[in-house]
Parts: structure tokens; C-alpha cells; sequence
């Protein structure tokens, strides 16, 4: 085992957070050690293709690809000047007492920190359809990567089927690439997105561009949908199968099916190092409790779409929020925030507005059959989920104890929400008072071997 036991302030993700927050620690003479999951820094959003890869910024970010070449270059230049130490492709598996556990392509390290920002960002918000465990069923994120990083169309004729602001651009993108998008559809109705609207011009621009590609899908995007099923063979979908606002049955003919209803923050290292959460009905998922400049518990930041899902440019804002009350609270000078926190509230009333324009479908989640799957790695059917409550009540780690949902490999990440939906409805309360999945290191799936057996 490698260790580096130099007291340090270390960032987790280098995305728009990420980069942002080490900007300001730099500019103050603080060399930040800087862990990111990626090959290079950028995130999700501003994802980087491998050397070598053909399609141009435009291509890969459209109209935000001076953002994200902006963003590249700056930490490009810092790590090119030993301003960083930053390790790609390193996992954060575990912390406490203030040691952080990495794995790293060399191996497990351990980073001792006084200060630590997590920057961790958001994945996809899933819902249980029947026959989503089949083959050639992806996350719309999943799509995403794909296209960016290797240029990718996950299928011949794609289904694109949720909710969200990620439901157009992944279906925009698409289509730019050459894809096949037979069909976009979307669980939110027209009436629900036009009396958000109003909110939702507290970033008109955004606005604007968003309708762009909404128009350019034309007539393969169908709002207010009801998903009935996904047909599979041994090989992977073949249909879904579906209702439009009027009742109407349809059935579109598809070889890959990507889903998503916006997304959730990733939460785990804030969970493991014992960060209070509260449940927000707006955003309809638990999130970590933290004052308006990121601080969240003893020496502790957050900032991103693991905080609130406010998006990248709300990433960078809060990026420099959460550096700005580190450095304040190492008694070092920092830039006054005053400007950063009005765009912070600004863009908040845009993701709240699109959180309503774009609900969370509690309703559909509560009505799936019996025999439709809601744990995939563990195989837990939304019955299984239902008997459990029967006798472990509405808590959701005694139901987990019993039927073992969350337990697998995603650790709860794309079962833990339809769950506690489940859960609230069998034992008839609110779905806040279900509770959140206790948090288990590592908090990614690791070769054993890794994790123990180093010396």
C-alpha cells in the first residue's frame, strides 16, 4: 500500500466544481490534491474523448464547447506548472479520521486531508419498468459516454424514454452524431412544462436553447406519455410499448432503450463522512445539509450537483463558494462572495422550476406490477419489496436487511428512490419518513484482492 500522509486540502472530482474550487486554492498558494474518476479533467458534462478522437468541441459540446475547452485548458495549465497533484482514474473508496482511501492505477493510497471539498457530482434518476434488466437497456448518462468518449450509438434504432432537461440533450446529441432516435418520450406533461415556464426564465438564454432542441426533434418527441413495458428477447429490447396523453396504445420497434428522470446526487463519501442530510420534496431525494457557502461538517465542503443539481454553470459557482469558505476558514484571504451567491440563488430558481416543469413520477413508480424488477443487482421484484414492508415495517435498512435491495453493486444508487416509493406506499406514510440507505465502504465495486491483500 502506498501512502502519502502529507496533511493536504484534497478535492474528489474534477469537474466544473472541481476545476473552480481548485482555481481559487491555487490563487491562494495552496497546492490541492485533486482525485478524479475520469481520464482527464472535466466531468460528465465536459467529458474528454480519448487521444486521437475526431469529433471536434463543437461537435462533442455544441454551444457549450468555449465552456469546456475553457475549463480544460485552465486545469491543463495548473497541473502542467505543479500547481496540482492530481490522479486520474482514481477512485475515492473510503474515508475516516480525516484519511482518505483511493484506489489508483497503481494501486491503494491513502491521502491524509485537513480540508476536503467533494465535488462528486450526479448520476442518473431510474425508475422501475417492466423488462428495463434486459440487455440493451442503458441510463441516458450511460448513452451519453458512450457518444463522448468513444463516439458511440449504444444501438441501430434507439428509444429514449423518461423525463428531464437530460432526456433532449441525450436525444439531441443523438441525432446531431447520425443516430437512428426513432422515438423521445417524455413522462412530463405539456401543462406541467408550460406553468413552470415563468420560473424557469431566470435563465432565459438556457431557456431558449432548450426549446431550440426540443423543436429539432420534432415529431419523435411525445410529452405526458405512460410507459407500459419494454419487449425483449434473449438478445436485448425489440419494443416499447406505451400510452400518449390520450390514452392512445403504441408500440415503437427499437434495438437499445435509454432512461432517466433528471438525475441524483451522488452522495456516498458525504454519507461516510457523516455529512446530516434532509429530504427536499422539490427535488424529490435526500440531500446533504449544508450552509450556502458549501460547509457541511468540520473542515468538510460540498459543492456541484452533489449538493443541489443546479447544473455546470451552478457547479462552478459553487466550486468557488466551497474554495472561498475553505480558504475563509483557514484564516487565508478569499474573493468576496456576494456576486457568486445572487447567480447561486438565480440559477436554484431554475432547478427548482425545472424539477417541477420535470416531476419526479412517484405515481408510476408506486403502480408497477409485483413482477416488475426494482433492485437489479440483487434481482428484488417490486413484491419481494412489498412483503418485506409487511414485516419490517416502513423503514428502509430493515427492509434492506431483509430482502437485501441496495445491497449490490450500484449500492442503492439506482434502486434506493423507487424503493422508498414502494416502501412509503405498502406502509402508508410519507416517503420522507421511509429514510436513506446507510452508506457502505467501499463505495464502489473493487476486485477484493485490491483492497486487502496489498502490502
Amino acid at each position: 500500500m502506498t501512502t502519502n500522509d502529507r496533511k493536504a486540502t484534497v478535492i474528489v472530482g474534477a469537474g466544473p466544481a472541481g476545476i473552480r474550487a481548485v482555481e481559487l486554492l491555487v490563487a491562494a498558494g495552496i497546492r490541492p490534491v485533486v482525485i478524479d474518476e475520469g481520464m482527464r479533467a472535466g466531468g460528465q458534462i465536459y467529458r474528454r474523448p480519448p487521444a486521437g478522437f475526431m469529433r471536434s468541441a463543437q461537435q462533442l459540446y455544441g454551444s457549450e464547447a468555449g465552456k469546456a475547452l475553457a475549463l480544460h485548458s485552465l486545469f491543463d495549465c495548473m497541473v502542467a506548472r505543479g500547481e496540482v497533484e492530481y490522479h486520474p482514474q482514481s477512485s475515492a473508496m473510503a474515508l475516516a479520521d480525516n484519511m482518505l482511501q483511493v484506489l489508483t492505477p497503481a494501486g491503494r493510497w491513502e491521502f491524509a486531508y485537513n480540508r476536503l471539498i467533494l465535488a462528486t457530482g450526479a448520476t442518473d434518476r431510474l425508475v422501475p419498468i417492466p423488462g428495463w434488466q434486459a440487455p440493451g437497456v442503458y441510463s441516458l448518462g450511460a448513452a451519453q459516454i458512450a457518444l463522448k468518449a468513444q463516439g458511440v450509438a449504444l444501438g441501430r434504432r434507439i428509444v429514449l424514454a423518461g423525463s428531464g432537461p437530460l432526456l433532449t440533450l441525450v436525444a439531441a446529441q443523438l441525432l446531431k452524431a447520425g443516430a437512428n432516435v426513432a422515438a423521445v418520450l417524455d413522462t412530463a406533461s405539456l401543462r406541467n412544462q408550460i406553468l413552470a415556464l415563468p420560473h424557469m426564465m431566470a435563465r432565459p438564454a438556457l431557456v431558449l436553447r432548450g426549446l431550440a432542441m426540443r423543436m429539432k426533434l420534432g415529431l419523435i418527441y411525445r410529452a405526458g406519455v405512460t410507459l407500459t413495458d419494454i419487449v425483449s428477447d434473449e438478445t436485448g429490447p425489440t419494443a416499447v410499448r406505451w400510452r400518449d396523453a390520450g390514452g392512445g396504445e403504441h408500440r415503437t420497434e427499437c434495438d437499445m432503450v435509454g432512461i432517466g428522470w433528471h438525475l441524483r446526487a451522488e452522495t456516498q463519501l458525504a454519507g461516510l463522512v457523516r455529512c446530516a442530510f434532509d429530504y427536499d420534496p422539490g427535488w424529490a431525494q435526500w440531500l446533504p445539509r449544508a450552509d450556502r457557502m458549501g460547509r457541511a461538517a468540520d473542515g468538510v465542503y460540498l459543492a456541484g450537483d452533489g449538493l443541489r443539481i443546479l447544473g455546470a454553470d451552478g457547479a462552478e459557482v459553487a466550486g468557488r463558494l466551497a474554495a472561498s469558505a475553505c480558504l475563509a476558514d483557514m484564516g487565508l484571504p478569499y474573493p468576496n462572495p456576494a456576486r457568486d451567491l445572487r447567480r447561486l440563488a438565480r440559477y436554484e430558481r431554475f432547478a427548482r422550476a425545472l424539477a417541477r416543469a420535470f416531476p419526479w413520477p412517484a405515481g408510476m413508480v408506486r403502480s408497477v406490477p409485483d413482477e416488475t424488477m426494482v433492485c437489479r443487482c440483487e434481482g428484488i421484484s417490486a413484491g419481494d419489496l412489498r412483503e418485506s414492508v409487511d414485516h419490517a415495517g416502513g423503514e428502509a435498512n430493515r427492509v434492506k436487511s431483509m430482502v437485501r435491495v441496495g445491497m449490490g453493486r450500484c449500492q442503492g444508487r439506482f434502486c434506493q428512490l423507487a424503493g422508498a416509493e414502494l416502501i412509503a406506499e405498502r406502509a402508508g406514510i410519507p416517503v420522507c419518513e421511509v429514510g436513506r440507505l446507510r452508506e457502505q465502504a467501499p463505495v464502489r465495486p473493487l476486485p477484493i484482492g485490491s483492497w486487502i491483500n496489498e502490502t
